[in-house]
């Protein structure tokens, strides 16, 4: 049945322009959905071999997740920080049918005279394959250092998150590695080790009790298999057991969030990216059928039957699209290729990740391309295909005003569900209302399409207003608009998804951005903050307190807690205090709304649009996830109204100081004092540097929109561009007539000039409509506030699709001026 013949040969051969358009069309639409399954896959994929724990057969850690939701519904949230076990578990594991020994592994971050370290329990060792090159294990209050930076014997003084002390080093190892010949950096990113004895670890370690994870060794001929099934069943529900690759996911939690990262690119943004280029690949095959319903018309008028019609049509298909989904593929390829590099350097991804590419995205990308060819060039050619030839060159010549009894509908309920999902987006928060706004966008974009015709004819009349007294190109050129409105709704429907989508993407980083900017100028009050790694000591918070000038000194550690809004955990940032209230509020200005800041044990303030979407008061207990996932239920005691901009929970440190990683307060800050007094607690940052700092850790994700928003808007305008050359290379007859019936070329290439400024106006208005419905609703619902566009922003995205569409259309009408002949 789809053999080539004759007819999709000749087709090919003598409307090249047409074909050309098609092949761009589909091969960018297979880039694209090429590139979002690669992600995906590799998200899906996704894995870090192990490398501290390559010498442990099989570890139990803490679920990573904290789950929420009950029955079928039950879903889960990864935690902000590391969850930890219990240290009774090691004995639990080691008590398993087949297990040897088990031993506890802990590590957090220090500060020695060299600078930062990673410390270890000594005991680790034991599957690390650290080796003394002098001394012996420590005992209590001495310390085993890697390298040669002490003698055995001597003291040197450790900062930990348990405080300042002076330990005896009782040994030295060669190197600070982990037994598998890659540097042990820990959480610090430095070579530098120490170990010390495992209680005292546990002790020093920030949050004692608790250890990062267990790792088991077997008996003689117990395998591995076994092994794991053993301790799994005398653990039970309190830890999760790891062996093989999957061991890798144990020693970087951070590889969780990465898959996560990598499917929801892949995945949501993926799924509307591809119904966005099925839809515009669609939309152009459509259009180069529709072109040729007079071709369709004389072929029936000759005796052709519709079902060779439909053959030759999917002929066609055969010969453009296989080739299109193939060669689109390549730049696909290297389009997941690069954005997954930039991810991997921009910290969202480990290093360890490797890059996944099989066939399965690739034949999906294919598939997908030949069926939507397939399916659109049946569905445009159907009607001339079937209708008597008589009426089939009727309609190719004078364009059908009446409405589609299937379009119109189903445009209308797209339409109206673009206005409730805008509603519901109002109602969200945080990353449900951003995930919100692409939908609510495709909804809109859908209706535009389905509407096409009407909505162009309804813009053609509009805009065609002005025109008529600007001379006669102009008045030409809305009246070919409004009696081609299919035409004009071709070249239309990819500008408003261009402007549409990028504005969306982009004005919402822009919208947030300026919340927080505001927020923090309005909030900061400290005249210097102070920074280090890995963090500050004790007591820098009273010592800075003391100093010179100072009139007030709060330490903070900042981290994330998770909050319970919509029917989900929402992640928000925390920062635990260290001082009091009054001191607090001499450095930050929360702007509380509601209740008496307090930073007492068990107490909590909170952004006033977090705990209207938690559904809590003040005088409510906040049911809460910690950093590590404990449950907590604190009381609060206030409201304020500068989450964004300084954190969205306010709590003691003390809350929180046992359940993060690193215990050390991240920052410090002062009212009063100088710069060179605050220099020897870390590097001192005055409002504007740390402002300009705290918007770097905002870069990843306004670089994630702009690269979706460049990914969507660039292959929108390519197919505007795309579009617009097809339909100006298809009116070779219409132009070629006016040129007999007495118009200048100069007259004739204005009136084209017209058509695509009225195109790419009636785009830009439509596009903009879309994006502030979607925006509106969407940042009330994000930041409280209306969205803020950059004018230069908007006037260079109008003015990149102006430019565009003039050019699309008017270079191709000036080639096809030069012939001054018929198209016969």
């Amino acid at each position: 049945m789809f053999a080539p013949n004759g007819l999709a040969r000749a087709a090919l051969r003598f409307r090249p322009s047409a074909f050309a358009g098609t092949f761009i069309a589909l091969a960018m639409a297979a880039m694209v959905v090429s590139a979002c399954g690669i992600l995906l896959e590799t998200g899906i994929r996704a894995s870090v071999p192990p490398a501290r724990y390559a010498g442990a057969p099989v570890v139990a850690a803490a679920d990573q997740s904290a789950p929420y939701g009950h029955g079928d519904s039950a879903d889960s949230e990864p935690v902000p920080d590391r969850a930890r076990l219990d240290d009774s578990l090691v004995a639990k594991a080691a008590s398993a049918p087949g297990a040897r020994t088990a031993v506890a592994d802990v590590t957090f971050p220090g500060r020695g005279p060299g600078g930062p370290l990673t410390a270890h329990n000594w005991a680790s060792t034991a599957f690390t394959g650290e080796k003394l090159t002098s001394g012996r294990p420590p005992h209590t209050g001495e310390v085993v250092l890697a390298g040669s930076r002490a003698a055995v014997g001597a003291h040197v003084t450790l900062t930990t998150p348990e405080g300042t002390h002076t330990y005896r080093v009782s040994g030295t190892t060669g190197t600070g590695t982990t037994g598998t010949g890659t540097t042990d950096t820990g959480a610090t990113g430095t070579g530098t080790a120490a170990w010390f004895a495992g209680s005292e670890a546990l002790r020093l370690s920030g949050h004692p009790g608790r250890v990062d994870a267990v790792a088991v060794f077997p008996r003689d001929g117990v395998t591995t298999a076994t092994l794991k099934s053993q301790v799994a069943h005398a653990l039970g529900k309190d830890a999760e057991v790891h062996t093989g690759e999957d061991r890798g996911t144990v020693e970087d939690p951070s590889l969780g969030e990465a898959k996560e990262t990598l499917m929801g690119i892949g995945g949501s943004f993926g799924g509307v990216a591809t119904l966005v280029a099925m839809f515009t690949a669609a939309g152009t095959v459509a259009l180069a059928v529709g072109q040729r319903a007079r071709e369709f018309a004389l072929l029936r008028a000759i005796g052709t039957t519709p079902r060779q019609v439909r053959r030759s049509i999917a002929t066609e298909t055969l010969l453009v699209a296989p080739l299109a989904g193939a060669l689109g593929c390549l730049p696909g390829i290297a389009l997941a290729r690069w954005w997954f590099g930039q991810l991997q350097h921009k910290g969202a991804v480990p290093r360890a990740v490797e890059f996944s590419v099989s066939w399965i995205p690739l034949v999906s990308a294919g598939g997908a391309v030949l069926l939507t060819a397939l399916l659109s060039g049946y569905i445009a050619a159907h009607r001339s295909s079937r209708i008597k030839p008589g009426q089939a060159l009727s309609e190719a010549s004078v364009e059908r005003l009446r409405i589609g009894w299937i379009r119109t509908p189903l445009g209308l309920a797209a339409a109206a569900g673009g206005f409730v999902c805008a509603g519901v987006s109002a109602s969200l928060t945080g990353e449900d209302a951003a995930n919100a706004a692409l939908g609510i966008v495709f909804l809109f974009m859908l209706s535009v399409a389905l509407l096409g015709p009407l909505v162009a004819r309804a813009c053609a009349a509009l805009f065609g207003l002005p025109l008529r007294g600007a001379g006669a190109p102009a008045a030409l050129a809305a009246a070919n608009s409004r009696s081609n409105a299919r035409r004009l709704a071709s070249a239309i429907t990819p500008i408003v998804l261009a402007m549409a989508f990028s504005s969306v993407l982009i004005f919402m980083q822009t919208s947030t951005d300026r919340v927080t900017a505001d927020q923090q100028h309005a909030g900061i009050l400290a005249d210097h903050i102070v920074t280090a790694d890995p963090g500050l000591t004790q007591d820098a918070v009273r010592r800075a307190g003391h100093s010179p000038e100072v009139g007030a000194a709060v330490g903070l550690l900042r981290t994330s807690v998770l909050v319970p809004a919509s029917g989900a955990l929402e992640s928000a940032s925390a920062q635990g205090v260290t001082g009091s209230a009054r001191d607090l509020a001499a450095v930050q200005d929360l702007d509380v709304e509601h209740g008496r800041l307090s930073l007492q044990r068990g107490e909590i303030a909170v952004d006033a649009q977090l705990a209207d979407n938690a559904h809590v008061e003040v005088g409510d207990r906040l049911h809460l996830k910690l950093p590590d996932g404990t449950r907590a239920a604190p009381l609060v005691v206030a409201t304020y109204g500068r989450g964004m901009g300084l954190a969205q929970v306010t709590m003691a440190r003390a809350d929180l100081a046992t359940h993060v990683s690193s215990a050390y307060d991240t920052e410090l800050w002062t009212k009063g004092g100088t710069a060179a007094a605050l220099e020897r607690f870390g590097t001192v940052l005055d409002r504007d540097d740390y402002t300009t700092a705290q918007s770097l850790d905002r870069e990843l994700n306004a670089w994630a929109n702009s690269v979706m928003a460049g990914v969507l808007g660039g292959f929108a305008a390519v197919a505007a561009v795309n579009t617009l050359v097809m339909t100006a290379l298809d009116r070779r007859r219409e132009l070629g007539t006016l040129r007999l019936i007495g118009s200048t070329r100069r007259q004739v290439l204005r009136m084209i000039r017209w058509e695509a400024l009225l195109v790419a106006l009636t785009g830009i208005a439509l596009g903009t409509a879309i994006a502030l419905a979607t925006l509106v609703p969407m940042m009330k619902g994000l930041t409280g506030q209306g969205p803020y566009i950059p004018p230069l922003v908007y006037g260079s995205f109008a003015g990149a699709i102006v430019v565009l569409g003039v050019a699309a259309a008017t270079l191709p009408a000036r080639a096809a001026l030069r012939k001054e002949t018929l198209d016969e």
